[in-house]
Order: C-alpha cells, then structure tokens, then sequence
C-alpha cells in the first residue's frame, strides 16, 4: 500500500519544477513513510535531478529519456518485498515500462510462475509491482482482468507513448486526475494535484447536488471542478498526447453464473471461497490484524483469518464512553471480546468522546480531500491508529457483506415497497392524489413521501444504501443562486437511471434485491464506504484489506439466488447457515447494529453551535442554501443532515475559502 502523484506533458512539453513535484509527494507522506521515489523523464535539467538526489539521498531518483516529458513520484509503505529492490517508480529492465502502484495483487507468485514459464526475467525476490511490469508486456491491458487484489495504477509505456491510469475492480483504492495547462496530473489523493498552485480550486455544482444525495460524489466526478476519479472497474488511456475517454474492462455481471447446487453445496462453496479471500489478504512480509467490531462479519473474518496465519492474530475494537447516555448509539465490546476470546485473537479497545471528535474534525476534513458524508469516518480513524500503535500496519475489514447478502434492516422495507409498486396495486392517479394529499399535510420532507413520488414517476425507489436529502428535500435547501449553475430539473436519478440501465442489460437474475446490491457495489461502497477506510486508515500510514469484496468472491456471491440471501425472515441467511459452527450462535443471530459514531447526540449538543456557525459562513460567502430551511433542519433535529452540511462547509473552508484569503 503505498501513494503516488505524477503528470504527463499533452501539448506543454515544458517541465514541471522538480521543487514542486517534491512537494505534491510530500503531502501524501501519511500514505508511504517507508520510501519515496521519482522518475524524471523527458525534458528535465540533469543539474536539478542531480541537486534532489543530494537533498534526498535515501530516495530513488532516476531520470530518463523520453519522446513527452513527465514526472513520476511515490510514497512506500513496505508489506510485500521489503528490500530497496521493490522500491517505486519501477522500471522493467529495457527502461521502456515504469510503473507507479498502490495496492496489493494477491495471486501475484501464481502469475508470476506462468510468466517465468513464459521467459520473463525478474529481478527482485517476490515484489507484485515488478509483476505487473512483466504482465502487461506479455498480455498487454487485459493483463489487469488476471490481478485479484486492490490497485491503483499509472504505467508508462514509451515504445507507445502511452500512459495508463487504472482502478481496480471493485475500486477499493482511489486514483484522481485532471486535465489543466497542457498536461495529465494523476495522484492516490486530490490534495497532492492541487498543490500545484495553477490548478484551479472550485466548487463542481452537480457534484455538490448529488453529494446531498449520496453523501458522497459519484464517480467520475469529484466536489472539485475539473478534477476527476477513475470510477471502479475502469482506465484511461492517454495515447500520443491525448486522452480518450474513460473505458470499463470490467463489471461484476461480466463473470457471474447462477448456481443451481443444493443449499448445502452452496453454504460449503460459499466457506470456502471466503476463506480462500481471507487467506489471501493474509499475504504480506509483515503481520496482519483484523479490526473486531462482534458483529458477523469481523467475527466470521477474525475466525478464518486466525485458522490461516500462522502467528496470534491481533484484533482492534473502539467504541465511547458513557454509552448509556446516547440516544444513537451502544457499544459491542462486549460480543467484540467474545468473539476474540473464541478465535483465539489478541483483543484491543479504545473508548472514544465526543471531544476527540472535536479534535480530529481538521484531520478529517484535510484526509478525506472531498467530503464523505458518513461519520463512520472517525471511529475507524481512531481505529486504525490503535491498530498503528500496537505495531500493526495492515489489518483485514469487514465491508462489502451487508450489501451481498442482504443485511441492512432498511432494505427490507424497501424491498417490500419495491416490491409492492412493481405489482401496481395501486393506480398512478391514487398515487398522485396521495402525494398531493401529502404536501398539502406538509408532509413533503418524510421519506415516505419521496418514495410514493418515485413509484409514481416510475423510478427505482431503492437508490442507495445511504441517502442524505431527498430530491424533494434539496430543492428547498438550494438557493436560486445555486439553481443557476446547474441544469434545470436535474436529478440524481440521472446517475442512478445509467447503472439502472445496465442492470437491466446484464443481470442474469433481476430481482429488486439484485438490484439493490449491484447499485451499492457500483456507487456506495467505491465512493463512500471503501473511501472512508482508504482516506482514514492510511491517515496513520494503515492498509485496510476488504476480504469480502475480493472480485470473485463478489461474483460468486452475485451468482447465488436472492431467495436464499434473506429466507425464513432471517437477513444473510445463507451466510449466517454457512457459518454456523464456526463462531457462536449468539453473534450470529443477533440483530445487527452497525458501525456507527452517535452524531445525532453531538449535533445536538456543543457541535451544534459549532455546525450553525460553517453553515453560515459557507452561505454568506456562496449563497447557495435557503438558510430558511437550514434552519427547519436545526429545529427539527435531524443531528445525520446536519452533519452532512457541515462536513460539506468545513471542505469549502478548508480547500476553497482558505486557498483564496
């Protein structure tokens, strides 16, 4: 796990200052503390790369030539090969491949044997980056479909003028970019393109309306103006000084067959291919933990993970204190220190306050480099940096089940409307007359409202795991002023309705509850929930490993009925029975609660005055909210939506306000 910044010259050939290009690696140190190291090619003065390799003399520095000029810089954090041999950027040996990645390819010893077999020579140990190298020279692109892990990838190739900028499948590791003053720039974080001062710093007004939606910026767009996110499953090409337009190589219905096997078979099949995913994050030079919250998943992964290393696996829990006093949140320590207890795991746990909430906001707001409207952001901040102080750098995560098997209690809800307006029991003018009824009630800001509205105009009700504000709801909370720079009527059903569509063309089962899994694969967790792990985790220099969302444990789940992922009104129902015996009943069966940080009882305490505050300023220098209705939002309570403006305002202050005072 690592991080990298770089461009590429498009019509400006001029080289970027080699100062500067230090300083934009500089600020994604937190990512790579092991090692950094840069590649010069093209146009660069010998004298100036000669001077960085006086001031850096730990660094690898190279310079090279080359037919378009560009730099490549990257940060190490050593897991797999620890030796200088596996340092980055990596060059194959004739020079004409070099290759910035972050990420772990964890089959990368069984490609590796097939291309010795071939006649590729290596050069370090065991390194999955030099991998890389020597399987795009000997199957070019479609190289990455063979890559089971986590990636994001920048590979120059100079005998066609190429450079590649790739995420992986199921988009665990970000990679940005944009196209300003000539050039490609690309980074594993936003911040270390705009530290370039002629970047430009705005606000991206469709991204804004549809964060208030998602709570995140769908890809492959980002809060700032211009600058973009490879979305999951998808590269760009930039060929001879152009850039083509962003191309998926991979989506999870590409791959998925349905089972016709016996429940058995299939709870067996099931085991087996997630311990086969846990065994492989296992991989790496240094030991692994696993965060333990006690719910199923941390449970089931703490469980197999401990079977398969050969070492005492540690495990990191946080909650806080005075549990007994919030409205939104209890603790799991205890079910968290039974299931250590039985996997025969070293537990530890932290409880955390609400004024170590106030103190992390500025780390925050500077890590996530665009707002991720969960609040989840924190605990597992926190919990990463217990599991960084006890001398653990990468640790195994749970996300990804719940939205493969069905395990959020509000999907069933939603499932059941689905469900029911698909049948069209009810006809659209009762429809229509209801929600008339509703808004002469003032009932327009209830959920239920917005859901009747989207089964009478024939949309999908189920837009996501997690939603801010409604359509309904956001068209009073934005300004005119705001309205202006965006297109009139627009909606987030726009984003929706594209992977809507593809559903509809590749699903070999298309059920509602298909549906709702693949909408969450292919926006919520890419761009919020393994977002947060990313941006948090390597904020103390962590890497997160996501076992369930190993890409063909996805499409093997994918590929299992509907009807056996929720039965007998049991959520997760066929991996709960697949599970059985190996951790307790009790933490199986029990409800499910969720990882959570209680910020309904924070907004409405001292963080209150704090959010009206940024709420304020950003308005007073924007004009972009109806401070009208903001205000209903305070009065209301509503401690989520209230999180939600303040995060995007304290973004604004921190990456727009403060840049330009």
């Amino acid at each position: 796990m690592c991080g990298f910044v770089g461009y590429v010259g498009l019509t400006n050939n001029e080289a970027i200052d080699v100062g500067l290009v230090v300083a934009m690696n500089d600020t994604i140190s937190h990512r790579g503390p092991d090692g950094e190291g840069f590649a010069f090619l093209g146009d660069y003065k010998n004298e100036d790369v000669l001077k960085l390799k006086g001031e850096r003399s730990d660094a690898l520095v190279f310079q090279e030539n080359s037919k378009r000029t560009l730099a490549l810089a990257h940060r190490r954090l050593s897991i797999i090969d620890l030796s200088n041999a596996a340092a980055q950027p990596m060059q194959s040996i004739d020079k004409t491949i070099t290759l910035l990645f972050n990420g772990e390819i964890y089959n990368h010893q069984e490609i590796r044997k097939e291309l010795v077999e071939k006649g590729h020579k290596f050069t370090t140990n065991h390194s999955d980056t030099e991998m890389i190298i020597y399987a795009y020279k000997e199957w070019g692109i479609e190289c990455v479909k063979r890559f089971r892990g986590m990636f994001a990838i920048a590979l120059w190739d100079e005998t066609n003028d190429t450079l590649w900028l790739i995420r992986d499948k199921i988009g665990v590791k970000p990679l940005y970019f944009t196209e300003q003053n000539g050039r490609i720039y690309f980074a594993s974080e936003i911040k270390a393109i705009i530290e370039d001062k002629s970047i430009k710093r705005a606000i991206n007004h469709e991204g804004m309306f549809n964060y208030l939606s998602f709570l995140t910026v769908p890809a492959p767009q980002t809060l700032f103006k211009d600058i973009y996110k490879i979305p999951a499953g998808h590269y760009i090409k930039i060929e001879n000084g152009k850039a083509g337009e962003l191309e998926q190589y991979w989506d999870v219905f590409d791959d998925v067959k349905m089972t016709q096997s016996d429940e058995e078979i299939i709870q067996d099949d099931l085991l087996k291919e997630l311990a086969k995913s846990i065994e492989y994050r296992g991989v790496a030079d240094i030991p692994v933990g696993v965060f333990l919250s006690g719910g199923v998943d941390s449970s089931v992964n703490a469980a197999l993970f401990s079977k398969a290393a050969k070492y005492p696996v540690k495990a990191f829990s946080v909650g806080y204190k005075n549990d007994n006093e919030l409205k939104s949140y209890t603790n799991e320590f205890e079910f968290a220190q039974q299931a250590a207890k039985h996997t025969n795991c070293e537990y530890y746990q932290q409880e955390l306050t609400q004024q170590d909430f106030i103190d992390f906001l500025p780390k925050l707001i500077h890590h996530q480099d665009e707002p991720i409207g969960d609040p989840v952001c924190m605990p597992v901040y926190y919990v990463s940096k217990l599991a960084k102080e006890n001398n653990i750098t990468v640790c195994q995560v749970g996300e990804g089940s719940d939205e493969l098997f069905w395990g959020y209690e509000t999907w069933k809800y939603l499932l059941r409307l689905q469900n029911l307006t698909d049948i069209k029991l009810i006809p659209n003018f009762l429809k229509k007359a209801l929600l008339k009824g509703l808004s002469i009630a003032g009932k327009e800001d209830a959920v239920y409202y917005e859901w009747l509205k989207r089964g009478t105009e024939n949309k999908k009700i189920f837009w996501g795991g997690a939603e801010a504000f409604s359509e309904t709801q956001k068209n009073k909370l934005l300004s005119k002023e705001f309205k202006k720079n965006i297109e009139p009527n627009y909606s987030s059903w726009s984003v929706i309705n594209k992977h809507y569509q593809d559903f509809l063309a590749k699903a070999p089962e298309k059920s509602n509850l298909n549906w709702m899994t693949y909408m969450d694969l292919k926006m919520r967790l890419p761009e919020l929930l393994l977002m947060r792990v990313d941006k948090m985790s390597m904020a103390v220099s962590l890497e997160a490993r996501v076992p369930f969302l190993d890409d063909r444990f996805v499409t093997h789940a994918m590929g299992i009925s509907s009807k056996l992922k929720t039965k007998k009104k049991v959520s997760k129902y066929i991996l709960k029975k697949a599970v059985e015996g190996l951790i307790p009943n009790n933490i199986i069966y029990r409800k499910k609660q969720g990882f959570g940080a209680p910020v309904y009882d924070w907004m409405m305490d001292d963080l209150g005055d704090i959010a009206k505050e940024k709420i304020e300023l950003f308005n007073k220098n924007t004009g972009y909210l109806d401070m009208i209705y903001v205000d209903s939002v305070f009065q209301r309570k509503d401690g989520r939506q209230i999180w939600y403006l303040l995060n995007l305002a304290l973004w604004w202050e921190y990456y727009i306000y403060e840049k330009a005072n």
